[in-house]
């Protein structure tokens, strides 16, 4: 019998359930993620402060290039997970649609991960978004909800273990969405406010790594809602310059980290190419303590979306994080 339809012998956190017959990826005992290739991928609306430092000809996105790089980072993945490619439709104006973690969450503690909440945008340019979520996952037989409230998708809610999650709220998505959230699906959502114009939304400083540890930049919090924070996940602090850098814009895949790098297209000796030789430092150093391996991928098309990897895939299960480490 394979992996894949293997039954629980336990019943212990969320990935130790499987099923027989998966009616859906994320019901897999296996990793599994919903990725968009580019085909309507455009920087023609600054719809954040990393796009509006470009000016219209630099953060014009080179095509070919960026497929490319889309495909660096799919044949990687689909080596060790499933990855599930959402269709683009032929609506206009979807140019943020390959950043498919804003698109909406599988809540991994839910019966038979069924339950997926699709987003509800802020930004003008993504408010299509929603429609194509909704049809996509409700195709795909989950149960399907939107909140009333402003909320980004799984890169501004992070999912930890049991029924404890970790959300960001105060930019793009309001803490009523947790509210509504935690009455509706009987979680909790430890709440960090976030006012860093530059970090928008929550995977730029929370990145879990294992149950039980989490990175976290917690000079950019409220270190009261870092306090509360720190009764659910063991913090790995990390500063705001590597958080800058895309730190946090991570996602694990097994033992391997996988991080967004442009290193080799910088000049040694400039202040960039210092700053992402640091972060990748520190990022291989956390990595080495815990047992983990660092993989890199280029994807500079996508920065000038003010986009890193962790944008660019949503989870549909977190079997990555039974992955057992030395």
């Amino acid at each position: 019998m394979s992996n894949a339809a293997r039954p629980a012998e336990t019943s212990g956190e969320p990935w130790e359930r499987l099923s027989d017959h998966p009616a859906n990826p994320s019901q897999l005992g296996r990793p599994a993620f919903l990725m968009n290739p580019p085909f309507s991928y455009s920087c023609e609306v600054a719809n954040n402060v990393w796009m509006e430092d470009l000016t219209d000809e630099e953060r014009t996105p080179d095509a070919q290039r960026a497929f490319v790089q889309f495909f660096d980072l799919y044949n990687y993945v689909a080596s060790e997970a499933l990855v599930t490619l959402l269709p683009t439709p032929r609506t206009t104006g979807l140019q943020d649609l390959v950043f498919t973690a804003n698109l909406g969450i599988v809540l991994e503690h839910t019966e038979d991960r069924n339950t997926v909440v699709v987003s509800r945008f802020t930004s003008p340019p993504r408010q299509a978004e929603t429609p194509v979520g909704r049809d996509f996952f409700r195709a795909m037989g989950y149960d399907t909800h939107i909140p009333q409230a402003r909320f980004e998708g799984e890169a501004e809610l992070k999912y930890l273990r049991g029924n404890v999650y970790v959300g960001g709220y105060g930019q793009r998505s309001d803490a009523e969405a947790y509210t509504w959230m935690e009455r509706t699906f009987d979680m909790q959502v430890v709440k960090l406010r976030m006012t860093d114009p530059r970090m928008y939304h929550l995977d730029c400083t929370v990145f879990p790594l294992t149950p039980e540890q989490t990175l976290v930049c917690t000079s950019l919090y409220d270190q009261a809602e870092i306090r509360e924070l720190e009764k659910h996940t063991e913090i790995i602090d990390v500063d705001e310059d590597d958080a800058y850098t895309g730190i946090c814009n991570s996602v694990r895949l097994n033992n391997v980290i996988l991080n967004s790098s442009h290193i080799h297209d910088l000049k040694a000796g400039t202040e960039e190419y210092d700053s992402e030789v640091r972060k990748n430092r520190r990022l291989e150093d956390v990595a080495s303590r815990l047992a983990f391996e660092v993989s890199y991928f280029n994807l500079s098309e996508y920065h000038k979306g003010g986009a890193l990897l962790s944008c660019m895939m949503m989870h549909l299960n977190r079997f990555s994080y039974a992955f057992p480490l030395l």
